[in-house]
């Protein structure tokens, strides 16, 4: 059985208990970890939470605003129907010019997606945004807010990493003024122990 170095107990908060050897570094140390903790943590659930509830602000204006639409096909469409036998699968589509007239009693043209072999003026469903330009379906409520919470939960993490980084650097730069301390200090006290032994 591979014998273990004896550590002691574990200290909680031991960089904020009075110690006589407790250097001015290890107050300063104990703040930055303090105020990088706090930061990261504020940090990460505001910017986590502004970004999931403006996602969810977008996506439901989307949903108010997009209209579904009848549209005609302008063309006959190239191949044909599923119907005939023409093994193409169902769910296979090809691009056609359609035509639609929004509430306002004006015409827009767009391509759109329609089964193969579609005659002219076959009605297609298409959605339109308030000025009657071609969009996609919005999002269902379920999905809107399945992605702003991954959204948020990305932006989090990120806004999060920005204070954890930046304490991970101060805290390295204090270890290396830390070390060239001790250098110093023993440059000039390291001698002084020859002429003792």
């Amino acid at each position: 059985m591979p014998l273990k170095a004896f550590r002691g107990p574990k200290v909680w908060l031991w960089r904020w208990r009075r110690n006589p050897l407790k250097r001015r570094a290890d107050v300063l140390e104990a703040w930055v970890v303090l105020g990088a903790c706090l930061l990261t943590v504020l940090a990460g659930v505001l910017a986590g939470l502004a970004a999931a509830g403006s996602v969810e602000h977008g996506l439901a204006r989307e949903r108010a605003t997009w209209r579904p639409a009848v549209a005609r096909v302008v063309d006959q469409v190239p191949g044909s129907s599923p119907a005939h036998g023409s093994g193409t699968s169902a769910g296979e589509r090809v691009w056609a010019e359609v035509r639609w007239t929004v509430p306002d009693g004006s015409a827009h043209t767009g391509q759109v997606r329609v089964e193969p072999g579609s005659r002219p003026g076959t009605p297609v469903t298409v959605w339109t945004d308030p000025q009657g330009h071609l969009v996609s379906r919005p999002t269902t409520a379920s999905e809107a807010a399945f992605r702003a919470t991954l959204i948020g939960l990305l932006v989090g993490v990120s806004a999060g990493a920005v204070p954890f980084v930046a304490s991970l650097a101060v805290r390295g730069r204090l270890e290396r003024h830390r070390l060239a301390a001790w250098d110093t200090e023993w440059s000039r006290l390291g001698p002084q122990w020859g002429r003792m032994v």
